[in-house]
């Protein structure tokens, strides 16, 4: 800011003879320091070698469909035109997380759903996400939100 200082005043001292796309950029500058120095925004990292818009589109209906069943990853793959090893590597690259965990995280937020409702038993909320069991529910609800899924149910419904 001590840098765009002078530039600021002479900018408004001169109003009439700067070009209007110079003024834009000094306060364009000046906003852009505030928000990162005071406002904690940050750019976001660029990825490279990721899915095409509609790759990942169909990827993720593809795996959202078969939550309750295992999906083949070579089917994804396939329908998406690429290889294997490629569409694992470019769906990471797209979404910042493998296609299996992210596939977990959706059954955990289809459970979290489910959990509102206190009458449907645990077990079978476990079935109709995909887990294996109970205790496979269990766990990689509580690895992905910190909590139990009984604990979770007793404060959403409060």
């Amino acid at each position: 800011m001590r840098c765009l200082q002078p530039l600021l005043l002479d900018m408004l001292h001169a109003s009439g003879t700067l070009a209007s796309s110079f003024k834009e950029h000094v306060v364009l500058a000046a906003a852009t320091h505030v928000a990162a120095t005071y406002g904690g925004m940050r750019r976001e990292p660029v990825r490279h070698g990721g899915l095409a818009p509609w790759q990942a589109r169909r990827a993720k209906e593809m795996l959202e469909a078969n939550l309750t069943k295992e999906v083949s990853l070579l089917d994804i793959a396939e329908s998406c035109g690429l290889s294997l090893s490629h569409f694992s590597r470019a769906f990471k690259a797209s979404t910042g997380h493998t296609p299996h965990s992210w596939l977990q995280r959706c059954r955990v937020e289809r459970a979290r759903e489910l959990l509102r409702s206190p009458t449907i038993p645990f077990a079978e909320i476990a079935i109709a996400c995909g887990f294996a069991d109970q205790s496979h529910f269990t766990r990689t609800f509580k690895r992905a939100t910190g909590s139990t899924p009984g604990h979770w149910r007793r404060i959403s419904l409060c």
